[in-house]
């Protein structure tokens, strides 16, 4: 698809803001979009995903259930006990949304050939109708693929290829990967299933189990089920996994996995040790699906840790020439690998809408929304 070679000077954006009243405010703001200078560009954004990442900014401590639309914004509310919390983002209209892709409208000095161009972008602000960025920032999509098969390029691709790199730097044979039937969860086994990575993935229903048989998981286990433990240990015991990487958070599934991990090295132990083992057991925690406190109890031995991850840190850990590395891997395989499948296509409009919110803010595994900016709440172009 080709557009003009000049852009709107305005256009709409949505943005989130947390009042010191105790609300949550969204709406869609006229924003003025900036004329693209030497070496940039103006994207009509066409396709941008709702991440679970974005919806820390988009919805911060707020009730789904709680919103309603009040004149011409919708709001919701904070419990006062998680208010305190937003001191640094009180009173501040914020842009939402990651990453994206869409057609390249305008364009300044150096960058003219890009114009008419479908191209994936990472930087905030991509719930908007048009985004300014350096065409540098800018990845052209494949021949052949759609804004909405470019989308989601870089949170959850680079976040699955993050992992398994992670797990090689840091001298690990094979992984634990939880609320694993997720996008993101699906595009880790078949990297996993490509690079003969050994993978034991968590999931809590049967359905769930299903949509990872069928595209080739081995190492399934439910969380919901009678003997979970048992199967956990088996899992980790015939992959060799020491390291998990944990959506859920809260709760005790991270302090299980490593007791299991303890169990499934201690089979292979020479002898007792009163310390456990002396394989070092690692979980970390990228997702809080679950917003209570993370608990480990008893049985995990002395030589283990929990700990955060992040993709930015990540990033910036293996450096420009890996980044390139991984994105290219990701535009190879964009439309296979790292196919996204979306539950529905929305308008900015209707990402405001109570019922909407509801839906997205489940984070329910195997269903991911797309916002289309582009779009009329009806659905027409």
């Amino acid at each position: 698809m080709t557009g003009p070679t000049t852009a709107p000077t305005t256009g709409q954006q949505l943005q989130s803001r947390v009042t010191s009243g105790g609300k949550l405010e969204l709406w869609l703001a006229d924003v003025p979009v900036a004329a693209p200078g030497d070496g940039e560009i103006v994207v009509r954004m066409e396709a941008t995903p709702i991440n679970p990442s974005d919806l820390g900014l988009l919805l911060g401590p707020a009730d789904p259930a709680s919103f309603r639309v009040e004149g011409d914004k919708t709001v919701g509310d904070i419990p006062p006990a998680r208010l305190a919390s937003m001191g640094a983002r009180m009173d501040q209209a914020l842009p939402v949304g990651n990453e994206g892709a869409g057609t390249v409208v305008a364009a300044g000095a150096g960058a003219e050939e890009m114009i008419g161009k479908t191209v994936s972008l990472i930087g905030g602000a991509m719930y908007a109708e048009y985004r300014t960025v350096r065409a540098r920032d800018a990845v052209p999509v494949p021949d052949g693929a759609t804004a909405a098969d470019a989308a989601s390029v870089f949170v959850n691709p680079l976040t699955a290829l993050g992992m398994t790199e992670t797990m090689k730097l840091e001298g690990h044979g094979a992984l634990v990967h939880t609320a694993a039937a997720s996008n993101l969860g699906q595009m880790l086994n078949k990297i996993c299933l490509a690079d003969g990575i050994g993978l034991v993935n968590i999931v809590r229903s049967d359905e769930q189990a299903t949509i990872l048989r069928d595209i080739g998981a081995t190492h399934i286990v439910d969380s919901s089920k009678d003997g979970f433990e048992d199967a956990l240990v088996d899992a980790l015991a015939d992959t060799g996994a020491t390291l998990a990487f944990d959506a859920i958070g809260g709760g005790d599934l991270a302090g299980r996995i490593l007791v299991a991990m303890e169990a499934a090295a201690n089979r292979k132990a020479d002898g007792y040790s009163r310390y456990g083992s002396t394989t070092h057991k690692q979980v970390y925690i990228y997702g809080r699906l679950d917003m209570r406190p993370t608990t480990i109890g008893a049985g995990v031995g002395m030589a283990w840790g929990v700990g955060g991850w992040l993709l930015t840190p990540f990033l910036g850990r293996i450096g420009a020439e890996g980044i390139a590395r991984l994105r290219s891997r990701v535009s190879t395989e964009l439309t296979t690998t790292f196919a996204s499948n979306y539950t529905a296509t929305i308008s900015l409009a209707e990402a405001l809408q109570p019922d909407r919110i509801i839906a997205y803010a489940r984070r329910a595994t195997g269903e991911k929304y797309l916002i289309d900016p582009a779009r009329a709440p009806n659905g027409d172009q």
